[in-house]
């Protein structure tokens, strides 16, 4: 297996009007499952396309184990075919005329395998994939957790050094999405091959990934571990677009009262948590946002330096849990609970554990301080 070192990547369009990676840096392992994380437009796909050789940077450098495969410096552009890759798209592109053993062969047959170790190859695979009932049927007889296998099994089926997903679980079922999750993040385990995975989801990008790298108008927002990413993100954007429910984002002031730091929230006051005080001793009189999840509000029957009187707005039941939402006059906010007899219009006091507060540089957007990871 083999690593990608991506070097100062960037891309436009629109004869240079419309910058779609801006000089990306980042190295993937050997073996590992890397995914590119953010919304629509953040330029993941077109990452994952330059990587694959399918686009063609204005600058920068893509090396592939120890070969350069792309050089704007050096004119070095080695074709998608030469690479040693292997590509999932998001509709599976399976030829409907075919039946699915003719479409597991077709890339051996294409580089001239023996046809004896064709058939032994596509047995192997298919079995590995559980869809060796599946030979004889075209993809228009398949379902699109079948059609998901049989492309599976055409990136497999030719070795490659690297796998590269393009939101390949999109088009699937909520219940399938989540099984599919499961059995691609075990084959990538079992075949051991470094793998770039594309998606918008973050559910997906969390429970999958060794890494994840999240992208904001093609820069990198932040890289790391989906724990990285959840309980230290590095800024408003990371902290506001990992996690479900979203977190909680208050703006405040430092405000310094009888010796004490507190947040000043215009509907509430805080004070500073202990372990704050030395990262937030700077920032006195300055605006920042208070953040703080879902997760980690409670409903309280007795006063708290850490409260906030709400009122009861809307009660969602998900099965497990119950999401409030609530409003203390100025902020809107969501707590989930384990359990609740709240009711919409009732006056609540909800209470945030310190420990797991993040505050963020109002100006910058970047993290002050983040909360205690257990």
């Amino acid at each position: 297996m083999v690593s990608v070192t991506v070097k100062n990547l960037t891309k436009t369009y629109e004869g240079g009007n419309t910058i779609a990676v801006r000089d990306l840096n980042l190295v993937i392992n050997d073996g590992e499952f890397f995914t590119l994380l953010g919304p629509s437009g953040c330029g993941k796909t077109t990452t994952l396309y330059s990587i694959a050789g399918l686009l063609e940077p204005d600058e920068g450098e893509i090396v592939i184990g120890d070969k350069v495969v792309t050089s704007k410096a050096d004119k070095i552009r080695v074709y998608p075919q030469d690479r040693e890759l292997a590509m999932v798209f998001q509709d599976y592109a399976l030829y409907p005329h075919m039946k699915v053993r003719k479409i597991l062969a077709f890339p051996l047959e294409n580089i001239g395998v023996d046809k004896h170790e064709i058939e032994e190859r596509v047995e192997e695979t298919a079995e590995l994939l559980d869809i060796s009932n599946l030979l004889d049927r075209k993809p228009g007889q398949l379902s699109g957790g079948q059609r998901q296998r049989v492309a599976l099994g055409r990136a497999i089926i030719r070795n490659p050094k690297v796998f590269l997903f393009d939101e390949p679980l999109s088009n699937l079922d909520a219940k399938l999405r989540i099984r599919m999750r499961f059995e691609l993040k075990e084959l990538q385990q079992k075949l051991g091959i470094t793998t770039i995975y594309v998606t918008h989801d973050q559910t997906e990008a969390m429970s999958m990934s060794d890494r994840i790298m999240l992208m904001k108008d093609g820069r990198v927002a932040q890289v790391g571990t989906s724990d990285d990413m959840f309980h230290r993100p590095k800024n408003i954007f990371v902290a506001s677009f990992i996690g479900t429910p979203p977190m909680n984002l208050v703006d405040c002031t430092v405000v310094r009262k009888n010796g004490k730091l507190w947040f000043d929230a215009t509907e509430f006051e805080m004070p500073v948590p202990p372990r704050m005080i030395p990262d937030i001793e700077k920032c006195v009189n300055k605006a920042v946002v208070m953040g703080f999840r879902p997760q980690n509000v409670s409903e309280t029957s007795g006063e708290s330096e850490y409260g906030i009187r709400v009122t009861v707005r809307v009660v969602e039941s998900m099965g497990t849990s119950y999401l409030l939402h609530v409003n203390d006059g100025s902020h809107s906010l969501i707590a989930e609970v384990i359990e609740t007899k709240a009711k919409p219009g009732e006056g609540k006091t909800i209470k945030i554990d310190p420990d797991k507060m993040h505050i963020f540089d109002k100006e910058s957007g970047d993290a002050i301080v983040n909360a205690i990871a257990i």
